[in-house]
Formats: C-alpha cells, sequence, structure tokens
C-alpha cells in the first residue's frame, strides 16, 4: 500500500492507498521539531508498518523532510519520493521561480486536472487560502494567496479585546443578533465573498469558464455559500501525490 503524507503547517494528512482507493486516513498536528524516530512512535500506533510498499510526502515545513527521509529510510525501509524540484509530476510548471510554488499547491493541481480537465481551478482552505489555476493547455500558471480562515479569525480575536474565540459554524442569517452570531458571519459569508470574488477573477483571465473544485479542513463550511465552486474533494492533495508515485513508478 502506498503511504501519502500531506505536511501542512498547522496539521499532517496521512492516506493509505490500495492502488486507487483511499483505505484509511488521519490527521495529525504538524510538529516541526519530530525526529524521525519520533515520527516513527507517533505513527506505530496507527499504521501497520509492514503493509506499506512506498511513501509520497508533500511537506512545506522544510525542517520536517529529513525526519521523513529518516522515517522511510530506517522504519519502513522503503522509498519515499519527496514532492519537490526535479520530481516527475506530468505538468507544466509556468511560473517564475517554480521552486517557490508548494507541493501542495502542485499535488492538488496534479488532482485537479486529472479529474476535472482544463481549465480547472483548485480551492484549498488550510492555513492559507490557496487558489491555483491550471490553464486550458493543462499548464499550472500561478494563483493567489490569502490569508487563510483560522488565522484570520485568531488576528481579529488577538487585536480586538471585547471579542472572543465563536465555534466555527454557520449562522442562522447573515444579519447577527449577538457578537457571536455577527463574528460567524462574517467568517462564512466573509469567506465565501472573497472566495467568489477571487474565483471569477481568475476565470476571466483563463479565457473560460473553469472548473472549479475546493479542499481542506473547513471547505465543507464556506464552500455551501459559494456560487463558484462545483465540487469538494476533502482528499485532493493525497489522490495528486498519489498520481504523482503512480507517475514515477511507471517512470523508473
Amino acid at each position: 500500500m502506498l503511504l501519502a503524507v500531506d505536511v501542512g503547517n498547522t496539521q499532517t494528512v496521512l492516506g493509505l492507498y490500495e492502488r486507487e482507493r483511499l483505505e484509511q486516513h488521519w490527521r495529525v498536528t504538524t510538529e516541526a521539531h519530530r525526529t524521525g524516530d519520533e515520527l516513527a512512535a507517533l505513527y506505530r500506533n496507527l499504521i501497520d508498518f509492514d503493509a506499506v510498499s512506498g511513501i509520497c510526502l508533500a511537506s512545506t515545513v522544510p525542517a520536517l523532510v529529513r525526519s521523513y527521509e529518516e522515517l522511510a529510510e530506517r522504519w519502513f525501509e522503503r522509498d519515499l519520493i519527496v514532492l519537490g524540484p526535479g520530481t516527475r509530476t506530468g505538468i507544466s510548471i509556468r511560473f517564475d521561480d517554480p521552486r517557490e510554488v508548494g507541493p501542495d499547491r502542485i499535488a492538488n493541481a496534479i488532482a485537479a486536472l486529472e479529474h476535472y480537465g482544463a481549465p480547472c481551478i483548485a480551492v484549498d482552505f488550510g492555513t492559507a487560502t490557496n487558489f491555483d489555476a491550471i490553464s486550458a493547455e493543462g499548464e499550472y500558471v500561478g494563483g493567489v494567496l490569502a490569508p487563510g480562515i483560522e488565522i484570520s479569525m485568531d488576528a481579529l480575536f488577538a487585536r480586538a479585546a471585547r471579542l472572543r474565540q465563536v465555534d466555527f459554524a454557520e449562522p442562522a442569517n447573515v444579519i447577527g443578533k449577538s457578537t457571536a452570531a455577527a463574528l460567524q458571519s462574517g467568517l462564512v459569508f466573509g469567506f465565501a465573498g472573497q472566495v467568489d470574488g477571487i474565483v471569477e477573477r481568475m476565470q476571466v483571465e483563463l479565457g473560460g469558464r473553469a472548473k472549479v473544485v475546493a479542499t481542506g479542513g473547513l471547505a465543507s463550511l464556506i464552500v455551501p455559500h459559494c456560487r463558484t465552486i462545483g465540487a469538494v474533494e476533502e482528499f485532493l492533495t493525497l489522490e495528486g501525490l498519489r498520481i504523482v508515485w503512480e507517475r514515477n513508478l511507471s517512470s523508473s
């Protein structure tokens, strides 16, 4: 089985694939200081190491790449593919400096193109809200980075002494009749409006009606209030890693 690992700034998502089927998945807190041995101790309670035939990694935390290399070599004794410069992806990167593009963004673009065709846009609700564009020619042409939902709300609460944390939940009405409801309305409808505004402008530049797919932990909260997003794929990044693994396997 393939172990796909998406290391984000806040959370790490792991998935076990049997061919094209995602059999199991987990979400754990990302801690940048973990060693390979510590990762092994953590994952041994979740994963049968002997059942894993290979690992494909996307990490936005550079310090953890070496830890996963140690994990793969010492504990799994399996090959590891790290998505990054030089990795066979099957997609052209039309970016001023391709090394600047996060591997999770490339994985999302690969999976979106594979399953939805070109042109398309992937929207990832993570620590940042990432918008990534694939042209009608099937090339990655860039995107938009915006502050993520959680860090935006944390900043608001930190700077406004009279505001308190609220649950990330859909309000009953747009016009809130309490502070909590007003904050929830700003969260849900504010970010939905931001997403629609950015996507509509991206579609104009892509020259057509690009299909739009969303992913990320809070996508299910925001997407029902967006008019531009046609699909939600919770594990889009893991799917992109699976495709990268298959393409590198077939080329070896």
